[in-house]
């Protein structure tokens, strides 16, 4: 077992880095210290690629492990450079989006909001960490309210309704916010930028939802 461990390591690293769309929203704050872990690991296993591939070549290439370590080391290191996120990417599989909205906030910290085709929705959150914020959501008249929100480990009350309206940043009249607020008593609301909108593709389904 102790022969094949640097495959297991570099497989272990793999999966990790190819699964990360299921479990990185889950991480919170602890998602950043992971990902330097991560980026460690990826550095040192190219600190022992190029140990291997020198030894191999000390050796004429006669050693058929060293040979397999290396070549899977190799292939994990490259397509993780060219592919960061994963060879698969998840999200294509989930529903269509008919509404994208985003903020960046002080350091950077960006809030992306996706509404979906199957009246489902997800709130992402990258600031100091990751998290996500998922459940349903429906229209009533030109109002998103949401329904069956998971909060994850996002903390305190999540929004209850939203409302599309014009941009009070931009004095052309083109560009919309997505306001939500957390209750009828809230009149501040806060906005967030629409960069997709089109929740027209939902007029068809909403009789039926």
């Amino acid at each position: 077992m102790k022969k094949y461990g640097l495959i297991i390591v570099t497989m272990v690293f793999f999966l990790i880095v190819n699964t990360s769309y299921f479990w990185e929203g889950s991480l919170g704050f602890v998602a950043f210290p992971f990902f330097f872990l991560l980026i460690l690991i990826y550095l040192a296993l190219g600190i022992l690629l190029i140990k291997h591939l020198f030894l191999a070549f000390k050796e004429k290439f006669n050693n058929k492990l060293r040979l397999l370590s290396s070549v899977f080391l190799l292939f994990v290191l490259t397509t993780t450079f060219l592919k960061p996120n994963g060879l698969i990417d998840f999200s294509k599989l989930e529903a269509y989006d008919v509404l994208v909205a985003e903020r960046e906030g002080a350091a950077n910290c960006l809030t992306t909001l996706k509404l979906k085709d199957d009246f489902s929705f997800k709130e992402r959150v990258v600031c100091f960490g990751v998290t996500e914020t998922t459940g349903k959501y429906h229209i009533k008249n030109d109002t998103v309210y949401f329904d069956n929100v998971n909060k994850g480990r996002h903390y305190g009350e999540y929004y209850s309704f939203g409302i599309i309206r014009p941009s009070k940043f931009s004095k052309d009249g083109k560009r919309f916010d997505f306001v939500r607020y957390k209750s009828l008593s809230d009149t501040v609301g806060y906005e967030i930028w629409i960069v997709k909108n089109e929740m027209n593709k939902l007029d068809h389904k909403k009789s039926n939802h």
